[in-house]
């Protein structure tokens, strides 16, 4: 094994293990905690269907860290956020390799007694300045886009 020797960054570490679990293209990755998810690619390049496409667990990523955030936010302001979910849907580069995601469209839903406005400022914080993946996207070339939705509690 070869050891390469890296500067010492200050930033906040982490270790992913993958190990092949099925097929030549179903891996689980582990992080540090023991949690893990299933990656496979697609049928079309030899892929069995076993787990998420790498770079759709991007767009995932990008869901759960504006949802802590603008849960967080809420919060904070003692909105009553009864549920909440979001659709994210992405476009990626045509015919270059990689293919990185061109533009991506995000869509909050929130259910429950919440001013409007604080929820777009909330959603608007989240994708320009907290969430590290839509910051990570956006220097990537990506076009970052995004709506809310306000609905009442009963609704779903």
């Amino acid at each position: 094994m070869k050891i390469i020797n890296s500067p010492q960054l200050n930033i906040m570490a982490a270790t992913i293990k993958l190990s092949r679990v099925s097929d030549d293209f179903g891996f689980e990755a582990t992080d540090g905690n023991g949690h893990v998810v299933k990656m496979d690619t697609s049928p079309e390049s030899g892929g069995k269907d076993f787990g998420v496409r790498p770079m759709q667990m991007l767009l995932m990523g990008l869901a759960g860290c504006s949802a802590i955030d603008v849960i967080s936010i809420l919060k904070k302001q003692r909105q009553d956020v009864k549920d909440y979910k979001m659709v994210v849907n992405g476009d990626r580069q045509a015919g270059v390799e990689p293919s990185l995601w061109e533009d991506v469209n995000i869509e909050f839903h929130l259910y429950g007694d919440i001013d409007e406005d604080k929820a777009k400022r909330a959603a608007e914080l989240s994708v320009d300045k907290y969430c590290s993946v839509a910051a990570t996207l956006k220097k990537a070339g990506a076009g970052v886009n995004w709506q809310v939705f306000v609905h009442p509690a009963e609704e779903k």
